[in-house]
């Protein structure tokens, strides 16, 4: 895949949010989604993003990460957006549902990652909206999530799409000699109005 060059960001394209499935469809998106997905998951976490790694992951992981996802979304059982800056990948995210039977109506949005260059573009909340759109279509009744306390630009984009704090474990992420608390959000799709109040 070519990348795409950006000599003035202001006059970048307007990015795409596409779903696994208009992915899958394209050929040359599908082929590239791991190698690309790797190259911003790596950058990031080599930049210190708190994205679950210490260390950047490596190729193979995130191919293997890629395929479950997929997989997942294919089945019904998640949801994947990446997003488009023309042909090259700046975004994605996404969600799978709990495992656990007694979990089953419920998902956790496991990772939202965007390009550091393009990041101030609204990519993040354009992804997040659709993953969120993407899981009450679903039926998903409540949508999950956890960040790092530090975190403060994606906890205000969470909280600003509906997300609230429901805990927190203090000092619980570590990196090194370093500790964060972890933070716990939530989207409760039951607590929407349905019927004639929704169209109010």
């Amino acid at each position: 895949m070519r990348p795409l060059m950006i000599s003035d960001p202001d006059n970048a394209p307007e990015p795409v949010v596409l779903d696994a499935r208009a992915v899958l469809a394209d050929p040359e998106l599908a082929a590239g989604l791991a190698e690309s997905a790797h190259r911003i998951l790596a950058d990031l976490v080599a930049a210190g993003a708190p994205l679950g790694w210490v260390d950047p992951p490596g190729r193979e992981e995130v191919a293997e990460l890629v395929e479950r996802v997929l997989a997942a979304a294919t089945s019904g059982e998640g949801a994947l957006r990446a997003a488009y800056a023309g042909r090259t990948l700046i975004g994605l995210g996404y969600w799978l549902r709990y495992s656990r039977p007694t979990h089953r109506p419920h998902a956790d949005l496991e990772k939202l990652a965007v390009a550091g260059t393009a990041h101030g573009r609204g990519t993040g909340r354009a992804l997040t909206a659709a993953l969120v759109d993407d899981a009450r279509q679903a039926g998903v009744e409540v949508l999950t999530l956890d960040a790092r306390a530090d975190n403060a630009h994606a906890l205000r984009l969470y909280r600003s799409l509906g997300f609230r704090e429901y805990g927190r474990l203090p000092s619980f992420v570590a990196v090194g000699e370093r500790r964060w608390d972890k933070v716990f959000y939530l989207l409760d799709f039951r607590a929407e109005p349905t019927g004639p109040e929704a169209s109010r």
